[in-house]
């Protein structure tokens, strides 16, 4: 098994204060998360309903769990008693079923909204414009058991260092801009979350408050 504790003794090193590591550790077993979590690290993220509640179900409970995934509307049920912040909300449709969920199990859920700057289409989420007419429309209000604290976005998937810097800014703009907007249930806007193990201290240079970082903490990936 990897050195798990000195990978994150590592990063953390390299972590401004007020920094938050989010340590990936999807399609990992709990043995490595249990090293990780002997290190001091608590906070997780899974990208799989089924297999976060599985893991939530069997680890300790002082974890903070963290859906940072595509998340279908069919499987809100399974992810809303576990998370403590669900980073990709990508829909009106998602948002709105993440606040009925919440509402019936009598819990207010933290989450992100995620954007969408990067050049591939396959990428989930809301583009700049879109996301603020969806604040301004009132959606948050109408919404109560769902709380917005921030951004999520990733950088377009190439080498071009100017490129990924170009969206971390856009993605730390949009952040700015509706945090300027001064909307009443934005009270509680302040994370922005982008960087993974390969451009995490580029995101931070650019305005990145929590970063994902799994490769770098576990190795590659167990399918």
């Amino acid at each position: 098994m990897n050195d798990i504790r000195q990978r994150i003794d590592e990063i953390t090193s390299t972590l401004p204060g007020g920094v938050t590591l989010v340590a990936v550790s999807k399609f990992h077993p709990a043995a490595s998360i249990m090293e990780a979590y002997d290190a001091g690290q608590r906070v997780f993220g899974e990208s799989r309903a089924t297999e976060l509640a599985e893991k939530a179900a069997s680890l300790p409970d002082d974890i903070t769990w963290h859906f940072i995934g595509h998340l279908q509307t069919n499987k809100v049920r399974l992810v809303v008693p576990h998370a403590s912040l669900i980073q990709s909300v990508d829909s009106e449709r998602l948002l709105r079923c993440i606040d009925a969920e919440s509402r019936r199990i009598g819990k207010t859920t933290d989450i992100l909204l995620q954007l969408h700057v990067a050049m591939e289409e396959t990428k989930y989420g809301f583009l700049p414009d879109e996301l603020t007419e969806l604040l301004r429309g009132g959606i948050l209000e109408e919404c109560p058991n769902v709380r917005v604290r921030g951004i999520m976005g990733m950088a377009s998937n190439v080498d071009d260092l100017s490129r990924i810097e170009s969206d971390f800014k856009a993605i730390r703009a949009t952040f700015d801009h509706i945090k300027a907007m001064s909307l009443p249930a934005t009270g509680d806007f302040d994370t922005v979350s982008m960087g993974m193990s390969h451009d995490y201290m580029l995101a931070i240079s650019c305005g990145s408050n929590m970063v994902r970082i799994g490769t770098t903490i576990f190795g590659e990936r167990e399918y």
